[in-house]
């Protein structure tokens, strides 16, 4: 029997990505969050969730542009302290020893050292009560090329991106494969 939670946003699991953007002054700035996702396939788009009061917000409104740089599993300790304190205050790469990238394709840095990345320009945002949502044209996306498998293509199981749980607050990794997409429903019965 299922039990209704409410209007909860408790979607399982949502991702975990960094945002990078410059401030007013130029100096790279990134946050973690947890809303987003793939929202165009032609063309290619991002989309993120922001609230108004965080730095980021306005850092994306002046620049229309942002990067989202993927964490690994190793990368969680940096990830969660990126979403503890506010760029306003502390020079984020500074303290966790990172090194921002200057994106060479959108006015935004990305983390150098996680291994994948999208660079986006903003398309669109929209005020949906709490949050503004963003969506970003996806400009480029790039990978450390040690996260490719045998035929170039992205491989969740070398690059280890951690999720998040919001019902309990948790860092959790990928699991193990399960079936292949579009053919392990084949096989029905």
């Amino acid at each position: 029997m299922q039990k209704s939670l409410g209007t909860a946003p408790l979607i399982v699991p949502t991702p975990v990505w960094c945002v990078g953007s410059y401030d007013t002054d130029g100096a790279p700035n990134v946050m973690t969050i947890a809303w987003g996702g793939i929202c165009c396939s032609k063309p290619p788009c991002m989309t993120i969730s922001l609230r108004e009061a965080t730095y980021t917000y306005g850092n994306i409104m002046k620049n229309k542009a942002y990067t989202l740089s993927i964490p690994s599993e190793q990368d969680v300790k940096a990830a969660d302290y990126f979403g503890l304190v506010s760029g306003r205050n502390v020079d984020k790469f500074k303290e966790t020893g990172l090194t921002p990238v200057r994106s060479e394709l959108v006015d935004a840095p990305y983390v150098g050292e996680f291994p994948l990345v999208l660079e986006c320009k903003v398309i669109h945002h929209y005020k949906i009560g709490l949050h503004t949502q963003f969506i970003g044209e996806i400009i480029d996306t790039k990978i450390d090329e040690r996260m490719l498998d045998e035929e170039g293509r992205p491989d969740i199981e070398k690059i280890r991106p951690l999720v998040f749980s919001p019902g309990l607050q948790n860092y959790h990794g990928i699991g193990e494969l399960i079936g292949k997409a579009f053919k392990v429903g084949k096989k029905t019965g």
